[in-house]
């Protein structure tokens, strides 16, 4: 039941239709507290229209609203505010809830569009770090999100696995490597030699030179070239998907940077064709004055092509691929610039679908206040802060409940859920430091809490061992109203979540429905045999049921026992 919209409709009778529905809709509020009741309507808005006070307009609307379907309408002021009928409320909440049950928030907005999802993208060669977190799993969230609302998600891991990093790569393990190094633990060594590759440049330039000739190698297909560069990215390719299973997270696509090598030729001919290439000091640029951005450099003076050159080879190929209806970039604040660039180019190249590609930008993780770094070898390997999550994880669950039947299954859950969680709780623009003490704390705004209080709810289900009947699931209980009231703002919330593409939206909300029953558990028995078991027990299985699709959304799992 949408009650804004029952409200709004109540609200338009009333004025004899002077205003329009979805108007009024828009200016409903929420008030800050329950005694100003459940949703309230500013009647500024009607003061020029109706020549009068707001506060006598508010009284007015009073005397002239049917209050059956209420508990009450009052004014307060220049507010009309509205109290629902408790019990009609909870029964409605509830059977819905129960009847929908996975399904509840469930939408169709998306008309089984396809949206293509470029996330986590981490560089061949190189161990996925913690700085590869943030896209990884905000990009699988949105994925979840969009699922649960109608679009068709394709999530696609644009591997770095093209570039002149490799030309310096190469030069490093033929200076310093060894293949015995590299097969017994191949990210590391790795890093290592690419870190030092950076470290020795500083005093001998010329193995910059080198690196070069070797990418140009690469580039021109010589055999010892290709196939170091093969043999680097699948033993990089085994080592992520290791790392990707422990987060529970897939792809559809690992198409990279290389797979576009042979479709830049046709970008280059298409933005000559349309005479929008121009030369500047040697280069070739496209001009984007005219949308407030710097040119955009699609040739070197070398003639060798740059990311955004491959970039718009990539937006072209996903469009023809997937016919997409939006297409999202999951990269950090950094970017910006550069998709406003590849949008401006693709519109000028006359594909007005630039405006369905949206950037989707996020802050840093930062450590101990600074940023991490490959390059410098101040690098968090993410598979590392897993396993000790986990670990942290498994000591706390011992110390709760030492005799849990499945304590390292639940631990891997609670210890990667944690980390998760606590990533996609910031909202995306926002940097945050990282504490894994804090992350996999039991109690307080963590992942790990929502995952207890669901267990909970399950638990007391298990003790009461009660079919819950759906039917007359009236409550009088004062102290259920804020968790009811949540439980119904749910199918909202996943709307507005993947409107603003901010999972923040619905970890925030499972923290607040979390925290909402656990005072509500605290204040009530709920396991008292009378007339409204049956309707507790409603309340603690919808609970339980939207808490897990919640975590579920944002790619955390929800043990039944902690």
């Amino acid at each position: 039941m949408d009650y804004k919209k029952q409200i709004a409709q109540s609200i338009v009778k009333a004025l004899d239709g002077k205003l329009e529905e979805q108007s009024v809709y828009e200016k409903i509020e929420v008030p800050k507290t329950v005694n100003l009741g459940d949703y309230a309507f500013p009647t500024f808005i009607l003061a020029k229209t109706l020549h009068k006070a707001p506060q006598m307009i508010a009284k007015d609307l009073v005397d002239q609203i049917n209050q059956t379907n209420y508990e009450k309408v009052e004014a307060a002021g220049p507010y009309v505010n509205f109290f629902l009928d408790k019990s009609t409320f909870s029964d409605e909440v509830l059977q819905t809830v129960l009847t929908q049950n996975s399904h509840y928030g469930d939408a169709t907005v998306g008309n089984n569009g396809k949206v293509p999802i470029d996330m986590s993208s981490p560089n061949i060669a190189k161990p996925i770090s913690m700085g590869h977190l943030r896209s990884t799993v905000i990009g699988n969230s949105l994925a979840n999100l969009l699922t649960k609302t109608g679009y068709r998600p394709v999530k696609i891991n644009h591997l770095g696995d093209w570039g002149t990093q490799f030309g310096k790569l190469i030069e490093a393990y033929k200076l310093w490597g060894s293949e015995e190094e590299v097969k017994a633990d191949p990210i590391n060594k790795l890093l290592e030699y690419y870190v030092r590759f950076h470290k020795e440049d500083k005093d001998h330039p010329e193995l910059d030179d080198e690196a070069r000739k070797w990418f140009k190698k690469l580039e021109d297909g010589d055999d010892e070239a290709i196939q170091l560069w093969q043999w680097f990215r699948s033993v990089s390719l085994q080592s992520f998907k290791r790392i990707y299973d422990k987060l529970g997270i897939t792809f559809d696509s690992y198409k990279g940077e290389a797979f576009y090598n042979d479709k830049m030729d046709e970008v280059v001919q298409i933005l000559e064709d349309k005479k929008l290439l121009k030369e500047s000091q040697g280069a070739e640029i496209v001009d984007l004055d005219k949308y407030n951005l710097n040119p955009a450099l699609i040739k070197k003076t070398d003639g060798a092509t740059l990311y955004i050159t491959r970039d718009l080879a990539a937006a072209i190929y996903r469009k023809r691929t997937y016919d997409f209806v939006q297409s999202l970039y999951v990269v950090g604040a950094e970017q910006i610039n550069h998709f406003k660039q590849l949008k401006a180019v693709l519109k000028e190249m006359g594909f007005d679908w630039s405006d369905d590609i949206h950037h989707i930008p996020f802050g840093l993780i930062t450590l101990n206040g600074k940023k991490l770094s490959t390059r410098s070898g101040r690098v968090v390997l993410l598979d590392k802060v897993l396993d000790d999550a986990i670990d942290l994880a498994k000591q706390q669950i011992q110390s709760k409940n030492p005799d849990l039947k499945n304590a390292d299954q639940v631990a891997h859950e609670v210890g990667v859920g944690a980390v998760i969680f606590h990533d996609l709780k910031n909202e995306r623009m926002n940097s945050f430091d990282f504490d894994l003490n804090e992350v996999v704390r039991f109690e307080g705004e963590t992942g790990p809490y929502v995952q207890y209080t669901r267990a909970r709810a399950e638990s007391i289900l298990r003790k009461a061992d009660h079919k819950v009947a759906v039917a007359d699931l009236k409550l009088s209980d004062p102290n259920v109203w804020e968790t009811l009231k949540f439980l119904q703002a749910f199918p909202e919330t996943v709307l507005r979540a993947v409107r603003e593409y901010e999972p923040s939206i619905i970890a925030k909300y499972a923290l607040h429905l979390a925290k909402s029953f656990n005072q509500y558990y605290a204040n009530s028995k709920v396991l008292v045999k009378d007339d409204q078991l049956n309707s507790r027990l409603a309340l603690v299985q919808s609970v339980s049921i939207v808490l897990e699709i919640a975590l579920n959304l944002l790619g955390v799992q929800a043990p039944s026992e902690m």
